[in-house]
């Protein structure tokens, strides 16, 4: 026989014997499908974000298709209601409520009002900087500014401004992921539906705060009385709105004398004013011509 085909026919021999034994093993150890959690999880939008309070979209498919009633098809933060009323088509059950959820950042300390207690050099990392006798700053409350939240969101919503994490609204889903790897617990998830949000979770007295922080709530109790509505009060010497009460009037953000209340509602742009037209110059009136010199009479 041909020496080079002796290695040829044994690769060959070597590769079927392989086909049937993983055509065996197929059969033997095949774990059935279920067709629901494949359309599930098809439906969901992929982000794993884990704001569903499950491993991500794969893990919630699971659940939500072994427990429907239990889990509820509303979960989902990045889908919202559309999304919530696609898995309740495919589970045969009602949709519920998907309320619109957001991050809401309790500080507002940037760089020009919060008190610097030393340099940090180190990792650009909250986490960090917080393992670092709490942080470079006096507020032991307030945002580190390192971006720990804009490295764990995936829908680019979160940003740091002066040293400050800022959501922007109209791009964050409320999954969640910035709040849970903030270590100091800055970012907490809202209803989207409140505009008017208290930006400081200082405990401190007011005097203690201010000396920390320009911006931060010494706990007055000006929004409070000027509160129609009563969803305002005071607890742990900062404000506490109520979003079950809260009418977004914004007359408390009006009132705090810190700026520590603040009204996220989109100002709407006023249009500018519009020139007034230049009024055209009068038409000079025409220049009599010079009458001619009479000429001299010579001496």
């Amino acid at each position: 026989m041909n020496p080079i085909m002796t290695p040829v026919l044994l690769v060959v021999a070597l590769g079927f014997i392989f086909a049937v034994v993983l055509t065996i093993a197929s059969k033997v150890f095949y774990v059935p499908v279920d067709e629901t959690v494949i359309k599930l999880t098809e439906a969901l939008p992929g982000a794993n974000c884990g704001g569903c309070g499950f491993a991500g979209c794969s893990d919630y498919a699971n659940a939500l298709a072994a427990d429907p009633d239990g889990v509820g098809p509303n979960k989902c933060p990045v889908g919202g209601a559309d999304v919530a009323a696609q898995l309740a088509s495919i589970l045969g059950v009602e949709a519920g409520s998907a309320e619109p959820q957001v991050a809401v950042v309790q500080c507002n300390g940037n760089c020009s009002v919060v008190k610097t207690l030393s340099e940090y050099q180190g990792p650009e990392s909250c986490k960090a900087a917080a393992s670092l006798f709490g942080g470079m700053n006096a507020c032991k409350y307030g945002c580190l500014g390192l971006g720990d939240c804009t490295r764990a969101c995936n829908f680019g919503a979160i940003k740091i401004c002066d040293g400050v994490a800022v959501v922007a609204r109209e791009l964050c889903t409320g999954c969640g992921a910035c709040a849970a790897t903030c270590p100091k617990h800055v970012i907490r998830i809202a209803p989207l539906k409140n505009k008017v949000v208290v930006q400081c979770q200082n405990a401190d007295k007011g005097a203690q705060t201010l000396k920390a922080c320009k911006n931060g709530c010494i706990g007055c109790g000006k929004c409070a009385k000027v509160c129609k509505f009563d969803a305002i009060t005071i607890e742990n010497n900062h404000a506490f709105i109520d979003p079950e009460k809260c009418k977004n009037c914004g007359m408390c953000a009006k009132e705090c004398p810190t700026k520590a209340i603040n009204n996220m509602r989109a100002k709407r742009q006023q249009p500018k004013p519009k020139a007034a037209p230049k009024k055209e110059a009068a038409p000079e009136a025409p220049v009599a011509p010079k009458a001619p010199e009479a000429p001299q009479a010579n001496a």
